[in-house]
């Protein structure tokens, strides 16, 4: 099956498989609590005058099989762009086919193709397999770095305080 799956750019058609992708990867992450999701900001951020992120979409015929959304940051360090990978998710029936590699390849070559000086992502501390596989592609995960996050009323009340 994996040699006929395609890999291409996701279209407007794509954005409720995806939102719907989205869901189950929050079900997997035990994160469904957070979700706040809009087909109308997503199709505006993939597409509209200023896109913000692109997406990968994994298909075999009319099956969407796996997406991968990412974006374009920047290294002070490199003084370089880089690429930010935000979520690669296969649908469990997909999985063991090898479009978690071909993905994470095709945006390694779109990095290295736009001259990025970097690819990363992160990865949950329990999922064992995800480090174990992103490990077997070369990447390093970063024992010392954590993400810092502020979201709802708290970023409500960081907010206010700006002076």
């Amino acid at each position: 099956m994996s040699a006929h799956v395609q890999i291409r750019p996701a279209t407007p058609a794509d954005v409720k498989e995806i939102m719907a992708m989205v869901a189950e990867l929050a079900e997997f992450e035990k994160l469904t609590h957070v979700l706040d999701m809009s087909a109308e900001r997503l199709t505006a951020d993939l597409f509209g005058d200023k896109p913000l992120v692109e997406a990968l979409i994994a298909q075999d015929g009319d099956n969407i099989l796996a997406f991968a959304l990412y974006f374009q940051s920047y290294s002070t360090f490199l003084t370089r762009r880089s690429l930010y990978l935000e979520d690669l998710y296969v649908r469990p029936h997909a999985r063991g086919l090898g479009l978690g590699k071909r993905m994470l390849l095709r945006l390694a070559r779109i990095a290295r193709e736009r001259g990025f000086g970097r690819f990363e992502w992160s990865v949950l501390d329990w999922n064992a397999n995800a480090i174990a596989f992103y490990e077997g592609m070369g990447a390093t995960v970063m024992p010392d770095w954590r993400i810092c996050r502020v979201t709802g009323e708290a970023f409500d009340q960081m907010a206010a305080r700006a002076d």
